[in-house]
């Protein structure tokens, strides 16, 4: 079963279209990472998932049912923009005051449930306002977390963190999944960190989808490359331009592009008098695939 489906969706604001006749599937148990530029539309899909806009067409399925469905409404939590807490009131205080507004029973067990998931048990009786950022981001998902929900919805919630507390972040995220089987849908500019715990991608432009990718797709369609250095850079990539196709100069390294067999090109450079003192094999990043689907390098 897929967590999200949404077919030909579109919300326009005076005329011109935020999301323009999207299609998107979000596989249940996921970690779905939402990329696109700002103005892409990710923020407004998330919007109208939620509930908080109406679109003009088009059809969204939670769980195989309409997202206007009561019964599937009360299985997403999301994070949109902040928290929303009250800045004098203590981490407990704000969790109480949004289990009050969701009817949940059994509260205080259901808060001490969701602050042990965003490793926060400790700070109960934190003042939201003494929070750093990273807290305070683990804090709105510890309230999106109330009642267990099937699907987290959260938008850019890792953005402005320092190393320490992506990481964190990350192993939150991870657990949300594979412990309690919560779909997550995230958008995030940080692609180098979306990569680590992603299991699926969509790419969004001016609204509409571009490309829907597992982990495994990225993998496959990634761009084999080898990085080398030499004395002399600019000689060597002289010479490796005349055999093979494409060759750049990225930071301190030369990339050739498309070529398994690293011999052959250390091969080629000694014939030149050219020294190869450093050398290894890769491929592409999402961050970088991104830019070339982007740019149009990459065949769609």
């Amino acid at each position: 079963m897929n967590a999200i489906e949404i077919k030909g969706l579109s919300k326009s604001f005076r005329g011109m279209y935020a999301v323009d006749h999207l299609n998107m599937t979000v596989p249940a148990g996921s970690i779905y990472g939402f990329i696109g530029e700002n103005g892409s539309g990710k923020s407004t899909t998330m919007k109208l998932l939620c509930g908080h806009l109406v679109p003009d067409e088009g059809k969204m399925k939670l769980f195989g049912r309409d997202y206007t469905d009561p019964g599937v409404r009360v299985r997403v939590g999301a994070l949109i923009e902040n928290a929303g807490c009250f800045p004098g009131s203590s981490v407990y205080q704000n969790l109480m005051m949004q289990c009050i507004n969701l009817g949940i029973e059994n509260p205080d067990e259901e808060i001490r449930r969701v602050l042990e998931i965003v490793r926060m048990e400790d700070n109960a009786s934190l003042k939201f306002k003494r929070c750093s950022l990273g807290m305070k981001q683990r804090i709105g998902i510890a309230m999106a977390l109330l009642g267990d929900p099937a699907l987290l919805i959260l938008d850019e919630p890792i953005n402005g963190l320092d190393t320490d507390g992506m990481r964190i972040m990350r192993e939150i995220l991870v657990d949300i999944t594979e412990k309690y089987g919560c779909t997550v849908l995230i958008s995030s500019h940080i692609l180098g960190e979306l990569e680590k715990i992603a299991t699926h991608y969509g790419i969004i432009r001016q609204g509409r989808m571009v490309m829907e990718m597992s982990a495994k797709d990225l993998e496959g369609r990634a761009r084999v490359f080898t990085s080398l250095r030499t004395k002399d850079m600019n000689g060597a990539k002289d010479i490796l331009k005349k055999k093979f196709s494409d060759v750049r100069t990225e930071g301190e390294y030369i990339r050739v592009y498309d070529v398994d067999d690293t011999g052959s090109i250390v091969e080629h450079l000694m014939k030149s008098g050219h020294i190869v003192s450093e050398i290894r094999k890769n491929k592409i990043g999402l961050e970088e695939y991104y830019i070339e689907l982007m740019s149009g390098k990459e065949e769609k």
